[in-house]
């Protein structure tokens, strides 16, 4: 089930991404602030029997374009389809705002993501160079990706 994440979910998304972000986790002053922006979405995929958040991401609209800012799923609820429903959720979301596009930015470093990202029907648009603090050498580029949305469908 995914839906509109509003503040009441802060704690369940503040917990999640500190176990689900492979990097930097945005902190949780930054995912209050996403949920109260009205140019950012967050959505969330909740179990049905327990209602709790096991997936989740934040959409910024732009002018032209959507940009997918975060993605993440539980760990123990990984390779069940979450990430991939809620990617086909964000095209369809940026279609139905009239945008052409949703962009990305991903860890060169993160395959798996760069895999699932691809299987969803992202592009590769170039590398963003030392976008990403990385522990080990300082610096970690970013791969750039996006995809069409389909422009004109009702919305969700």
């Amino acid at each position: 089930m995914i839906e509109r994440l509003e503040v009441d979910a802060l704690a369940q998304l503040d917990t999640l991404e500190r176990v689900a972000s492979a990097g930097s986790p945005w902190s949780r002053s930054l995912l209050a602030a996403a949920l109260e922006d009205p140019a950012r979405e967050v959505w969330g995929w909740r179990d049905r029997e327990q209602r709790v958040v096991r997936g989740y991401c934040v959409l910024g609209v732009g002018l032209f374009d959507v940009e997918l800012e975060i993605i993440g799923v539980s760990p123990d609820w990984r390779r069940r389809g979450i990430a991939l429903a809620l990617l086909e959720h964000c095209a369809s979301r940026a279609g139905a705002l009239g945008k052409e596009r949703i962009l990305l930015e991903v860890r060169v470093s993160n395959q798996g993501a760069i895999a699932l990202y691809r299987r969803a029907g992202y592009a590769e648009d170039g590398v963003r160079r030392g976008y990403y603090p990385d522990a080990g050498s300082g610096r970690e580029d970013a791969l750039l990706m996006s995809r069409g949305t389909a422009v004109g469908r009702a919305p969700l």
